[in-house]
């Protein structure tokens, strides 16, 4: 499962996996662009279908997971990217901006991984050999702050130590948990000094 996977880094992600031989659920809240991009898989061979399960919604995130497992059998990877920005200064940022950067961000990671860790966990208790993995998008606005991002450099800022406790929780079970802090140019960023 490849989150925030329309477009930008999340299609990137997409796109490798595909092309090293994994099935993907392309996740992206925008239906179309997600369709757009295993549209894509599809059509130069792989397998991929497309998702747009809200990752902040604690029963849609159920869903997404619930989906890789139908579709093809098991869920291997989840890359947590799913990210929204409402730039701000810090004076003039609404509690709705505030409030939606970090439950697309923070909360979207969560949720996606507490229903992952829970069917890894299941899984592992029953006797099968788990070897899985989580991939988290934190940011290095998260980790050096930049000016105008108070609510999205605090939830790549906790993605980071999320992860770090992902790590330490779930490699019972046969699952790492790895954070990355990419610095790119996309579409989230293109407001941001360059």
């Amino acid at each position: 499962i490849v989150t925030g996977a329309g477009q930008g880094i999340g299609r990137a992600h997409a796109l490798a996996f595909a092309a090293d031989g994994a099935s993907v659920v392309v996740n992206d809240f925008n239906v179309d662009a997600a369709q757009a991009v295993a549209d894509e898989i599809v059509a130069a061979g792989g397998e991929a279908v497309a998702n747009g399960s809200d990752v902040s919604d604690w029963d849609q995130a159920q869903a997404l997971i619930d989906t890789a497992v139908t579709e093809f059998g098991t869920l291997d990877v989840l890359v947590n990217n799913a990210g929204i920005v409402r730039d701000r200064m810090f004076a003039n940022t609404s509690e709705e901006e505030f409030d939606a950067v970090i439950a697309v961000h923070l909360k979207g990671h969560f949720a996606p991984t507490r229903w992952a860790a829970a069917y890894w966990r299941e899984q592992s208790k029953a006797g099968k050999t788990v070897n899985a993995s989580v991939i988290h998008t934190s940011s290095t606005s998260g980790l050096f702050s930049n000016p105008g991002q108070t609510n999205y450099g605090a939830a790549k800022s906790a993605i980071a130590t999320f992860s770090q406790i992902c790590a330490k929780e779930l490699s019972r079970y046969g699952v790492r948990s790895n954070a990355i802090a990419p610095a790119a140019r996309t579409r989230l960023t293109l407001a941001t000094p360059g």
